[in-house]
Formats: structure tokens, C-alpha cells, sequence
């Protein structure tokens, strides 16, 4: 009979790292949506970057149930990832509404995206709810209409959106490879095990390759180049 991963130890201990990072970066994304929130230009946006908001906190209590299952304590499966995405978020402070929501959109959808690769090496009840909990589909119409509105009315803007963009993918993938280096039971579920597939030196970079596409992808539905 083939063991559950759920009774494998180094197995939980990566799960629980990933579902700490994936929680604590939804709490980060409720408290920056809610301060966009505030300095939205009309009631509308306001109204729906609050809705926003809102489901980015429900995904966290969904992914704290499930860090409670294997056993764990959200708030000590949240610290490691504190320090981290509060140095992301420190050194990507926007400037302005527009750079907030390509912020929103480019540096967040990075970050997802990481996230979305690591689980699909995980047990499919994880996996779904990671899924779940990444979905931004509303996000990011909401984005892509607003920058592409600001591009058509003032053109000059579409070059300054592009290069924080540019900036935004290089510290997001900075932080994803110190993510996948500094916890060593997520360097463990991304090399694998016997029973369990994982990533060779090779299929990490084609991981980062797919990263890189995407965000090619993102910033040209922004109308931005990459």
C-alpha cells in the first residue's frame, strides 16, 4: 500500500511553509488592496477594490483551516514569510494609484504564479485549495482596464508603467528564489523523493523561464511592454 504524503513529516513541514507563504501573502494583499481602496479615484473603484480586498481575506481563513488540519499554527507558519514579503513590499512602495494596481497585477501575479508551480507537486486536496486561493480572475480585469484607460489618455504614462514593471519582476522572482533556498523543507519537495516528483537543476530553470513568459504575457494585456 502506498503511504499518504500526510504521514511523511518533511512532506507537512513543506506544505505547512507553502501555505504559511501563501497566507501571510494574502494578508499582505488585503492590507494593500484596503490602503488602494482608500486613495481610489471614485466611489466605484473604491467599492471595488474593497470587494477585492474582502476576498483576499477569506482566502487566508480558508488556507489557516487547512494549516490547522495538518497541525500547525497559522501565526507561526506566517512569521518565517514576514521578513521577506515585508522587505518585497518595502522596496516596491508605488508612487502613485496607477503603480499600486500594476503593482497589484504584475508583482502579486509573479508571486502566484511561483506559488502555482510548487503545487503542483503537492497531494490534490492542497493543491486545490491553493488554486482556489490564487485565483485573482476579477483582479485583474479590474487592472487591465483602468492602466489601459490612463495609457490611451496620456501616453507618456505607458513608458514609466512599463520600466515599474520591469522592476516589479525582478524583485518578485529575487524573492521567490530566496523563498525556495532559505526553507529546507521547501528545497526538499522541490528536488523530490522516491515516491514524489520534483525539479532537477534544469526543470528549475524552465520554472523560471514559464515565470518570466507569464509576466511578458501580463504586461502586454496592461498594453505595456515587457
Amino acid at each position: 500500500m502506498t503511504e499518504s504524503p500526510a504521514s511523511d513529516p518533511e512532506y507537512v513541514a513543506a506544505v505547512v511553509d507553502l501555505l504559511g507563504a501563501i497566507a501571510y501573502g494574502e494578508l499582505t494583499a488585503f492590507e494593500h488592496l484596503a490602503e488602494d481602496a482608500a486613495s481610489a479615484p471614485t466611489l466605484r473603484d473604491k467599492v471595488a477594490l474593497a470587494a477585492m480586498a474582502s476576498a483576499e481575506f477569506g482566502h487566508l481563513g480558508r488556507l489557516n483551516e487547512r494549516l490547522e488540519t495538518l497541525g500547525a499554527d497559522p501565526f507561526e507558519a506566517m512569521a518565517p514569510f514576514q521578513a521577506p514579503i515585508d522587505a518585497f513590499h518595502e522596496h516596491t512602495a508605488p508612487k502613485d494609484w496607477l503603480e499600486s494596481l500594476v503593482k497589484a497585477y504584475v508583482g502579486d501575479g509573479l508571486a502566484r504564479d511561483f506559488y502555482r508551480e510548487i503545487a503542483a507537486l503537492l497531494d490534490v486536496d492542497t493543491r486545490d485549495l491553493i488554486m482556489e486561493s490564487l485565483d485573482s480572475t476579477a483582479h485583474s480585469a479590474f487592472v487591465v482596464e483602468h492602466v489601459r484607460r490612463a495609457i490611451e489618455d496620456d501616453h507618456r504614462v505607458g513608458g514609466r508603467l512599463a520600466l515599474w514593471g520591469r522592476r516589479l519582476m525582478g524583485e518578485a522572482l529575487s524573492q521567490a528564489q530566496r523563498v525556495a533556498a532559505d526553507r529546507d523543507a521547501l528545497t526538499a519537495l522541490l528536488a523530490g523523493g522516491v515516491d514524489r516528483p520534483g525539479m532537477d537543476l534544469a526543470a528549475l530553470g524552465r520554472m523560471f523561464n514559464r515565470l518570466t513568459e507569464r509576466h511578458a504575457q501580463r504586461m502586454t494585456e496592461l498594453g505595456l511592454s515587457a
